[in-house]
Parts: C-alpha cells; sequence; structure tokens
C-alpha cells in the first residue's frame, strides 16, 4: 500500500481520486440503462424476457418468472444446516435493532381545541433488488427485507437474476423466506428496476425500491427515481481505520483487507498517528493478500484507491476522515469512545480492536446498506424510516382559529393568494 504525509495537498488528491468511483462517473453507460427502461416501460413482459434471455442466458417467460413454493422447499434441501442456522441468528439480531428504530404517531392538544400531530404509515409495497452470480449475498437480503418487515410493509417483492438454467441461489431464497419476503421474480440488471418501477404484466410496481447492484442498476435505480422512491446509489465498498500507536497492525491490515477484497473498485483506507504502525500495516498486508483467495482483485483494489495517510496528530487524522465520509470506519484507538464523539460523517462507525467490519456485515444487527462515495455527509443506514411515511395532523376549533386568523389573512394577501385569504375569512363573516 502507498504511504503518504497527511497534508491539504495529499487529502485533496485523495478525495478527488476517491470521487472517480462515483456511478455518478459513468454517464457512457446512462444510454443503454435508458433505453432498456424505455422498452420495458412500452413492451412490458417482452422486453423483460428478452432482455433476460439476453443477458443471464436464461429462457423465463410468464409460467417460471415466479419463485414457487417447491423451488424455495428444494432451496431449504440444498442449504447445509448449520447456515441455515446462522441465517436464523443473524435475522433474530437484525429483527431486535431495527425494532428500536420505530417510530410512532403522536398528538399534541390545547385547551382552545387545537389538536396537532404526526401520523406514521408504512409504505404499501417494496421492492428489493438482489444481485445474483457470484454476487450472491443472503446478508444482504436479510439487510434489506427486515427493516421493511418491521416497518409493517405489506408486500415486499424480490427481483434477483437467474442462472442459464433459470434457478436462483439456494441461500438467497432461503434468506428471502427467512426474512419474510411475499413474492421472487427471476429477473435482475436494469431491466428488473424498470419492471418495478413502472409494472408489467408479471412483476407488480411498487412504491420503493432497495437494495445493490452493479453500475446497470445503480443508474437505473437514479433513473427511475420519481416515479419510484429509492434508498440509494450505491457505489463500490470503502473501509477507513483510524488508528494510533496502540493498534495491533494485523489487526488493521485484515480489517483493511475485508473490503478491499469486494471488487478492484473498493477502496480501503488507513489514517494513522504512527509511522511505526503504518510499516507493520503494509507488511501484514502484502502478506495476507500473498495467500488470500482473491489475490488479484485485492492487489488492483490497493493498487488503485489503497492509502496509508501518516498524520501529526490526532486531530488532524480525525478532520481527514470526516471529510472522507467513509461507508465504515474502524477506531483503533487508546480511546475509541472519545475519538468517537468527534466523527461526524460516516456510514457505520466500529469502536475497538474486536469489532472489526464483518461483525456489521453479518451478525452485530446494525444495516450493513450504508452511505457511500461521502455521501455520509447527508445520508444514513437504511432503516426502518425509509420504510414508513409521515402525515401531518392538523384540527382546529373556532375558538383555536380566531385569535390567528387575520395573521393568517395577512400573510396570504402579502403573498398575492387571496383565494386563500377569503378560505380563512369566510368562516368569520
Amino acid at each position: 500500500m502507498r504511504s503518504l504525509i497527511l497534508n491539504a495537498e495529499t487529502k485533496k488528491n485523495l478525495l478527488e481520486d476517491l470521487l472517480k468511483r462515483s456511478p455518478n462517473q459513468y454517464a457512457s453507460y446512462e444510454k443503454v440503462v435508458a433505453e432498456i427502461l424505455r422498452e420495458v416501460k412500452e413492451k412490458g413482459d417482452a422486453a423483460l424476457f428478452a432482455y433476460t434471455e439476453k443477458f443471464d442466458k436464461a429462457v423465463i417467460n410468464k409460467e417460471n418468472i415466479l419463485v414457487t413454493e417447491e423451488e424455495i422447499q428444494e432451496a431449504y434441501r440444498e442449504v447445509d444446516e448449520s447456515l441455515l442456522a446462522v441465517i436464523k441468528k443473524a435475522k433474530e439480531k437484525i429483527k431486535a435493532y431495527h425494532a428500536k428504530q420505530k417510530i410512532y404517531g403522536w398528538f399534541d392538544t390545547s385547551e382552545d381545541g387545537a389538536i396537532l400531530g404526526q401520523k406514521v404509515t408504512a409504505i404499501a409495497s417494496a421492492g428489493v433488488y438482489v444481485p445474483g452470480g457470484k454476487a450472491a449475498y443472503p446478508s444482504s437480503v436479510l439487510m434489506n427485507v427486515l427493516p421493511a418487515k418491521v416497518a409493517g410493509v405489506k408486500r415486499i417483492v424480490m427481483v434477483t437474476p437467474p442462472d442459464k438454467n433459470g434457478k436462483i441461489y439456494a441461500g438467497t431464497l432461503v434468506a428471502a423466506r427467512e426474512a419474510g419476503v411475499t413474492e421472487i421474480y427471476k429477473v435482475g440488471g436494469a431491466q428488473a428496476i424498470a419492471a418495478l418501477a413502472y409494472g408489467t404484466g408479471s412483476v407488480p410496481k411498487v412504491d420503493k425500491i432497495v437494495g445493490p447492484g452493479n453500475i446497470y442498476v445503480a443508474l437505473a435505480k437514479k433513473a427511475v427515481y420519481g416515479h419510484v422512491s429509492i434508498d440509494s446509489i450505491a457505489g463500490p465498498s470503502e473501509i477507513l481505520v483510524l488508528a494510533d500507536e496502540t493498534a495491533n497492525p494485523r489487526y488493521v491490515a485484515a480489517d483493511l483487507l475485508s473490503q478491499a477484497e469486494h471488487d478492484e473498485l473498493a477502496s480501503a483506507i488507513l489514517i494513522t498517528t504512527s509511522k511505526e504502525l503504518a510499516e507493520e500495516v503494509s507488511k501484514e498486508v502484502d502478506q495476507f493478500v500473498s495467500r488470500l483467495s482473491r489475490k488479484e482483485i485485492l492487489q488492483k483494489s490497493l493498487d488503485n484507491y489503497g492509502y496509508i495517510l501518516i498524520a501529526e496528530t490526532m486531530e488532524d487524522a480525525i478532520d481527514a476522515a470526516n471529510e472522507i465520509a467513509s461507508e465504515h470506519l474502524e477506531i483503533m484507538t487508546k480511546d475509541p469512545f472519545t475519538v468517537m464523539t468527534k466523527i461526524t460523517n460516516a456510514g457505520a462507525i466500529f469502536l475497538g480492536e474486536y469489532s472489526s467490519e464483518p461483525l456489521g456485515d453479518y451478525m452485530a444487527g446494525p444495516n450493513h446498506v450504508l452511505p457511500t462515495n461521502g455521501t455520509a455527509k447527508f445520508f444514513s443506514p437504511l432503516s426502518v424510516d425509509d420504510f414508513v411515511k409521515k402525515s401531518s395532523i392538523i384540527s382546529y376549533s373556532r375558538e383555536a382559529l380566531e385569535p390567528i386568523y387575520p395573521d393568517i389573512v395577512k400573510f396570504a394577501n402579502a403573498e398575492g393568494l387571496t383565494a386563500h385569504a377569503n378560505s380563512i375569512t369566510v368562516r368569520f363573516e
């Protein structure tokens, strides 16, 4: 990994380098995505099936696009019992964490008869995109579906690309059933996003689409926003470790590589106040890479977006971490909780040497669908909030309205909205 002294110039160059990974930088794909969306919107199932055969080499039609109960039961027979037990254990932890996020309606009343409040309602339907092929992650099924389930979403529709034989990865199907998905369709890519956004003869339209995918999926979600809601436009994975001289270099190296193995665009960054730690981590990284299974991906990721930044002070390190606003932030310092209080921008924060990032990916309970590419400055992790909507409640009696109606009339007339003013004054003529 390249080592640099942290200063204004290196920080600026790093931020510019990381921005190259954003889905917004891939405008060349947008024309292809727009064509797929248009075709599915206009031709429905015909386009959906044609694109599935073109991209996934699977013959899908009205009779076999919906996953059957028999296919789900077959998946249960294929999945190892120990993996099933882990999925169930993770499910309970994720549900328990998200249950604490639930918000409820409220009302405030006053003696003059004014009632103000907020009504919280789950959205009616959600679509969950799940990658297929080599990127088959049952954990992501749980993370995307369970917040919707806890929120009270009635219809949770999952789409995922089939293999060439028209089958779905067994672990994905089992995780979907355990999480509470109501329907599963064998379709992926931008065409699946189009189907969820517009609806086709076979796939129903939904109110919101969540879930990760490749660049075509990310740009399709961006394009359909407005027809439906979306969670976010996900970029490549990233991790930032904030460490001082007390950190274990072997742990730091292992954690950096836990994200670098995702793909060649993944980012792994160490910011430390210890030059000695920086050197030791670099050595440990090289040793791990030489023997881990995804060696080629790891090396390209580190060559492209792997950095070790040596800061003069911890305050400088914290400032840089807040500028980068990483998806995952690990704090391995003498007093990680104090450092954490100074962090303002991060998707998920892991404190201490036994809080490794994969803990959050699988078993701790908080959601692993997190803001990337610096969007942690204004976005949050996927949560129950993403699957509810709020309505304001207003109820005034004559006695409550009378003292303030002249103020409303004055406001309306000042804006030239005489019908607004009239709507109030007629009640006191």
